[in-house]
Formats: C-alpha cells, structure tokens, sequence
C-alpha cells in the first residue's frame, strides 16, 4: 500500500505513515541538538531564530519550513501533502521530546558523539519511511532540487553546500550553536541516509511522489 496513492484510504494511510516516521524523525534531530556538540546546518539556523525571538525551537521551524515552502511554491516545483506534513510536524516533536526530557544530555565527548551517530540513525531510517509514502520529499530538499534546476551551471551538489552554508552563517550570528556536531551532522547525515536505503534495499529515485493536486483529484474522482 505504501507508495500507492491511487485510493483516498491509501493517501490517508500513507499521511499517517509520514506523520509517525516525521514525529520519530523529530526524536533524532531531538538527539543531535542534545548531544549538545553544535547542530546540523538546519538546526543552527532554527536554534539561532528561538534564541533571538525567545520562541520554542518548533516554532522557529515550522516558520523556516514554512518559508521555504512558499519559495519552492515560487521556483514551481510540486509540493506534496507529506510536505506540508514535514513542515509542521518534526519541529513540535523536537519541543515534545525537550519537554518530557527523555534523555539527559551526556557528560563526555564520547557521549555526545554516540548520542549525535544514533540521532542521524534515526533521521536516517525515518526519512526512509516518510519518502516511501511517496507523497512529497521535504521542503528544503526540493529548495535544492529546485535551485539546481534554475541555476543549471551549478552542481546539486555545491548548491546544496551553499544554501546549507548560508543556512549555518545566518544561524550562528543569530546565535545558535555550531561546533563539532555540524561538522558531523553536514558530512554524516547523507552517508547515514544511504546506508539505511541500502539495507533496506530501498530505491528513492524509484519513487514517484504525488502532489497536492494530484491527491485532490484521487480524493474527488467520481467512482
């Protein structure tokens, strides 16, 4: 069923499946803040916002997904249920999981380094779920995507340094924490993602995701 959005009882499923690998998506990113070593590119720049506005971390983040998503709207490229999912979604997990205090925050490098590869883990086997629902990949996935796809001479690869560097710059003088985590999280986190496509010989180039509109018309095609 997953993957297969054809029947609106097959979309609902797969938005459910989106929204629970997306809350424990939030779980990881939750780990990689609180191993308390610097945050992924991302994180910087939504932990630099809370600080500087004193908002919730969630907060700042459905406001930057939130952004985001209005500029992918702009460079058109379709944007799917899962998204708007995505967007609102792990940002509030992570203030869930700050809140009952789940795990304390660790005392030694080593620690901190454990806490931080088990949180990409995570991010990485979650993300796997949230894509086989094929219904969106994530706002700022598609900002890259679809910057590469404008900027033709660029490779995805160096737009996607530039706007997760841009990301972190702005985040660090705002205030948030960059350290040796970012560094772990910036080259670790697309590796981790692989190896957890790999084992679950998963093929995300496989899958074709199905927009808003497309879904809309499922949910009033006349039977």
């Amino acid at each position: 069923m997953i993957g297969q959005n054809d029947r609106p009882h097959k979309i609902l499923f797969n938005m459910l499946v989106a929204f629970v690998s997306l809350f424990v998506n939030g779980f990881g990113v939750y780990l990689t803040i609180h191993a308390d070593l610097g945050g992924a590119p991302w994180d910087v720049l939504n932990l630099g916002l809370s600080n500087t506005l004193g908002i919730l971390y969630g907060t700042a983040s459905i406001a930057v997904s939130l952004t985001i998503l209005g500029i992918d709207v702009a460079l058109r490229e379709p944007i799917g249920i899962a998204m708007i999912i995505d967007a609102l979604t792990v940002g509030k997990a992570v203030d869930f999981f700050n809140y009952i205090d789940v795990v304390p925050v660790p005392k030694t490098l080593v620690g901190g380094i454990a806490m931080l590869v088990v949180g990409l883990f995570v991010i990485g086997y979650t993300q796997l779920f949230y894509m086989r629902a094929a219904l969106g990949c994530g706002p700022r996935d598609t900002l890259i995507v679809g910057t590469a796809r404008h900027l033709k001479k660029l490779p995805l690869g160096l737009v996607s340094i530039i706007i997760q560097s841009m990301a972190t710059l702005i985040g660090f003088l705002l205030g948030g924490k960059v350290g040796l985590g970012t560094l772990i999280c910036a080259f670790g986190a697309g590796p981790v993602m692989q190896l957890a496509f790999i084992t679950a010989k998963f093929d995300a180039t496989g899958i074709k995701h199905q927009n808003i509109i497309e879904s809309l018309k499922v949910f009033f095609a006349k039977r």
